[in-house]
């Protein structure tokens, strides 16, 4: 059995944050994000067959202090960040230094975290408990998961953007991926602000799961992202406007359209949600104030 290598975390995350790091290992854990087959393409009635290039899914089994508790499948790279940022998304962990240890089995599909908080019990509390939720005041139901409940917070932002940055924070999204360009397969996601464009991008057959790489990265490098926006190439829905929440992003920008309770859940927290990106054609679905017009 090969192990992956073991990522050793600093009790002290302050001082790990000076560094830059947070005090996690540099190296990545990853496995290609891509493999190739012969396909037969068909194109104007002919027939040919030609290799193409299809997305990997990888079942990354997480294990807190020995138990298991979750199997993630996800595209396999960058998945430290993933962890992290699924740690913090989901409440168990409210900063880096209770992450003690982490490492990763490519061969077992496995990641252990040894954390310094008592996880007896938690993937019950977190996953089995539902709170339902009057939404927005408008008799509106919604279900959260303990979770949920307890890590959504509303934001506070006078951070503005134009439709024009709007327009090219889409298109560094876009020109990011290297795997969507070649498989068409994977979400993208990316961290930027309007002045200074884009921060960092990933990919994941799974949307929530590229916003999770996004929390992990600004955990691990100790990102401020008061001032960020999310740009997303993906469907709003209310499971990703719940991460942006955590996330404390004020903004976020799509390609594609939002849900119904998506809508409702940004009116209640203050984020403005901005879909259907092409070019400098846009829709403002929540708080508009935030886009500038001139």
């Amino acid at each position: 059995m090969r192990a992956g290598p073991a990522i050793h975390l600093r009790p002290d995350a302050r001082q790990c944050a000076d560094k830059g790091m947070m005090g996690m290992a540099e190296t990545s854990f990853q496995q290609p994000t891509t493999s190739q087959r012969m396909v037969l393409q068909v194109k104007a009635g002919q027939a040919t067959w030609v290799r193409d290039r299809v997305v990997t899914e990888w079942p990354l089994t997480l294990y807190l202090n020995g138990e298991e508790f979750v199997t993630l499948v996800a595209s396999p790279d960058h998945l430290d960040e993933l962890v992290v940022g699924f740690l913090a998304s989901e409440g168990v962990i409210t900063e880096l230094s209770q992450l003690r240890q982490l490492s990763f089995d490519d061969d077992s599909g496995d990641a252990r975290a040894e954390l310094a908080v008592d996880t007896a019990g938690l993937k019950e509390k977190l996953f089995a408990r539902r709170y339902i939720t009057s939404c927005c005041g408008k008799g509106r139901a919604a279900i959260y998961f303990d979770n949920d409940y307890r890590t959504a917070k509303a934001i506070r932002s006078d951070l503005t953007i134009t439709p024009g940055q709007i327009s090219h924070l889409i298109g560094e999204l876009q020109a990011a991926s290297d795997v969507f360009q070649a498989t068409g397969g994977v979400h993208n996601a990316c961290l930027a602000t309007p002045g200074q464009g884009l921060w960092v991008a990933r990919s994941d057959i799974g949307r929530h799961n590229a916003l999770d790489k996004l929390y992990g990265w600004t955990w691990l490098h100790g990102k401020d992202v008061t001032a960020a926006v999310v740009a997303f190439s993906g469907r709003v829905s209310s499971e990703i406007l719940l991460k942006v929440s955590k996330m404390q992003i004020p903004i976020v920008l799509s390609k594609s359209a939002p849900t119904e309770l998506a809508l409702a859940m940004a009116d209640d927290l203050g984020i403005t949600v901005v879909g259907f990106v092409r070019g400098e054609q846009l829709n403002v679905y929540t708080h508009a104030e935030r886009v500038a017009l001139g």
